[in-house]
């Protein structure tokens, strides 16, 4: 890493701790900085505040005391999921005191050359791809990082010059860059998400966009090409544009034409051999290896991986087959466009779990997609609301229970052998789980348990 003296002999409030803060909060100490790490959680349950407290970092635990921000801070690193309406927060920009995320600190101390990829959906399946295909390219030494769950300034502290930090990045952590500029930045898509934190779509969109706003004419911007929506978004960036589309062929970047998929006119590998299932996917797919064509990636590496790779976990992961019935964990499904892809991945008859988080929006958008369901499990503060849905698609068989793990039973009993029974919430997890992985986990879990 880069020994770096930019925040030395700073005065640093790292709020919020989980896996970024501690990462921040270690690293700037390291770096010379006086920090100071703020967390709700009391401090006799917060084993990360305490294990920094023995580290010989100042810390206060148990609230978010507002007389923190006379203490002349010259910088925040804040949890992501920390909004921007929190009272310190929204005090110190009025300050003036910069706010900024951890992956700031990761792109300021890398060595690597860095991959950037965001968006509504497909980020983690596209970020994954990325990886696998470098590393099977023996003249690659990839590292993955991010909101995909390993904290990107730990990742860059071990990088060096030989490697490529493949970094998956949410709205919220783009909206605290400043100097941050990846080399190759991906968007997938954009979506309506996220309302609750950004306010309005233009918001969210905004934050996505900040990913190539550092970028230069030496630098690369992979966006989809299929919506004028995010053309219209990066039209200011100064990058390399390289679109990719599923529905037409383009010369300039990478597509589909007569079943192959093409990268700048050459053919890269047929879509018959992609393992990886479901339309949504191909998105992935065109981006994924318009980044590593970049990198000079052989073709052999890419064949290698797209025809054994099968997905991620909890993104349309098969579980196991049961008397004929197929369960899929799908639970990174956080909203409604992303549940609808994976209705629409099964041809056959679906047992759908689905419900989490009420953000205030309708389900009509996802009444379409339900012509498979023959039966729907609902559960959490949208249960109500998705019911509707199903009722609107002509759902018969419609039932509600308490969480995931007893829709699992009651999915299985209302099943047929050739049923495709998917959990595929379109809501976040944090009305009932702490993340979509441990929502994910519990189904897997309840699947084996009926065995």
């Amino acid at each position: 890493m880069k020994n770096i003296k930019d925040y030395q002999h700073k005065k640093i409030l790292v709020l919020g701790l989980a896996k970024s803060g501690v990462s921040a909060a270690s690293l700037l100490h390291h770096l010379g900085a006086f920090v100071t790490v703020n967390d709700k959680e009391p401090l006799e349950k917060n084993p990360d505040a305490q294990g920094l407290l023995q580290d010989g970092i100042k810390v206060i635990c148990g609230s978010h005391p507002i007389e923190l921000l006379d203490e002349g801070f010259e910088l925040i690193v804040k949890n992501p999921g920390i909004p921007y309406s929190n009272p310190l927060v929204s005090g110190a920009i009025q300050r003036g005191i910069p706010v900024i995320t951890e992956v700031e600190l990761a792109y300021k101390i890398s060595e690597a050359e860095i991959v950037a990829i965001t968006g509504t959906n497909g980020k983690t399946t596209t970020t994954t791809l990325i990886y696998e295909i470098l590393k099977a390219d023996e003249r690659k030494n990839p590292l993955i990082a991010g909101n995909i769950g390993t904290v990107a300034s730990s990742v860059a502290q071990k990088a060096t010059e030989m490697n490529q930090m493949v970094i998956e990045l949410s709205s919220f952590q783009l909206m605290g860059i400043q100097e941050f500029r990846p080399h190759i930045a991906i968007i997938t898509n954009i979506y309506e998400a996220h309302l609750d934190y950004h306010g309005t779509r233009e918001e969210y969109a905004k934050a996505k966009a900040n990913i190539t706003k550092n970028q230069t004419k030496n630098d690369f911007l992979i966006v989809n090409d299929d919506q004028s929506e995010l053309k219209d978004l990066v039209s200011f960036s100064k990058a390399k544009i390289i679109p990719f589309s599923t529905t037409r062929y383009i010369e300039n970047g990478c597509s589909l034409y007569d079943g192959e998929v093409v990268f700048l006119g050459e053919s890269i590998i047929s879509t018959s051999d992609i393992v990886l299932p479901g339309e949504h996917n191909l998105e992935n797919i065109l981006s994924a290896v318009a980044a590593v064509k970049l990198m000079g990636v052989s073709n052999e590496a890419i064949r290698k991986v797209l025809t054994t790779f099968k997905g991620v976990k909890h993104r349309t992961q098969f579980v196991m087959e049961l008397e004929g019935r197929k369960f899929y964990n799908d639970s990174k499904a956080t909203n409604i466009l992303a549940a609808s892809s994976a209705l629409k991945a099964f041809q056959q008859p679906i047992i759908l779990l689905a419900g989490g988080l009420d953000r205030g929006n309708g389900f009509a958008e996802l009444v379409p997609s339900l012509k498979n369901v023959k039966a729907l499990i609902t559960f959490g503060q949208t249960a109500e609301k998705i019911e509707e849905a199903g009722r609107a698609a002509g759902i018969e068989s419609i039932k509600r229970v308490d969480n995931v793990e007893k829709a699992v039973p009651v999915a299985y009993e209302l099943s047929s052998p050739g049923d495709v029974i998917l959990l595929s919430p379109a809501c976040a997890s944090w009305d009932q789980y702490k993340s979509f992985e441990i929502r994910g986990d519990i189904f897997i879990d309840a699947v084996h348990k009926l065995v």
